[in-house]
């Protein structure tokens, strides 16, 4: 299926809004890379976001506390998470797109992005697992619009269940059957 400018706009502009996570775990500055891992496993998330006087100003991930606190055998409690967290923290805009979240995520290199309002506040997190999930629904939905207002197509062929030339095969259920099996089984 060719997908067209039509079906790329209606995949893309569904609010960030609509998709994103509602309040984001965060921790302090103070906050050792063990109370992260700990908040991460708590909330179920894979990552938090991390405060300085009350403004965020990085995240830590699960991959940052692999790759350099556990790599580095270093003792989570005695690393501080703004050691690891990655910065400057990259957000979008909670009034922006699926879209424009895509576009952030790809040109920044980043998984996940924190969604700020308009006073800077994050107030969700939209992550790539996120997008992917509306884009597979919203596939998912057309695959079936296009199925039901499909227009009966007739072709030649073999018969996908008696294996029989014809030159009136239609599609029933995935399958291309002759007029005879169609007849047996009163599809018309």
């Amino acid at each position: 299926m060719k997908k067209t400018t039509n079906e790329m706009r209606f995949e893309t502009q569904i609010p960030i809004r609509d998709v994103m996570k509602n309040n984001p775990a965060m921790l302090g500055i103070e906050a050792t890379v063990a109370k992260a891992a700990k908040t991460m496993c708590q909330e179920g998330v894979g990552s938090v976001i991390i405060l300085g006087n009350g403004k965020p100003i990085g995240i830590v991930t699960e991959e940052d506390i692999a790759c350099k606190v556990v790599a580095k055998d270093l003792k989570p409690s005695t690393v501080h998470a703004k050691e690891i967290m990655s910065t400057p923290l990259i957000t979008v805009s909670a009034d922006k797109t699926v879209g424009d979240a895509a576009t952030m995520m790809v040109k920044n290199k980043v998984r996940r992005l924190p969604v700020i309002d308009a006073k800077n506040k994050v107030i969700g997190m939209v992550t790539v697992r996120d997008l992917l999930a509306v884009s597979n629904e919203l596939n998912e939905l057309l695959a079936d619009l296009i199925e039901i207002n499909r227009e009966e197509i007739v072709e030649q062929g073999m018969c996908n269940r008696c294996s029989q030339m014809s030159d009136d095969l239609k599609r029933v259920d995935n399958m291309m059957l002759c007029s005879r099996c169609r007849e047996e089984d009163n599809i018309t």
